[in-house]
């Protein structure tokens, strides 16, 4: 099948298709095409990246320098909300 009837095969069965399953395939859709722009992506390799490590300078700046006294209530609301945190730098809608 070349592509013109791969396309009109695609818009027929469209047609057949329940607006449900048309956003999730609108979703696909985006999810291809983000992933075909990825590709085209150059990111610099890590040789070419410039790092200096942290030192913690900026923080510490800050050390005992607390104002107000909702500390404690700051502290629980960080410990009650954080989580682990997982970064995926392509965007995938099904997982």
């Amino acid at each position: 099948m070349n592509t013109i009837e791969l396309r009109k095969h695609i818009e027929q069965s469209l047609l057949k298709i329940s607006a449900d399953n048309l956003k999730i395939i609108a979703e696909f859709v985006e999810f291809i095409k983000q992933k075909e722009n990825a590709k085209n992506i150059d990111y610099p390799s890590p040789e070419n990246i410039s790092y200096k490590p942290a030192s913690g300078q900026s923080v510490l700046r800050h050390a005992g320098q607390w104002v107000g006294d909702d500390l404690q209530n700051c502290l629980d609301l960080v410990n009650q909300t954080r989580g682990k945190v997982s970064v995926n730098r392509h965007i995938n809608p099904f997982k």
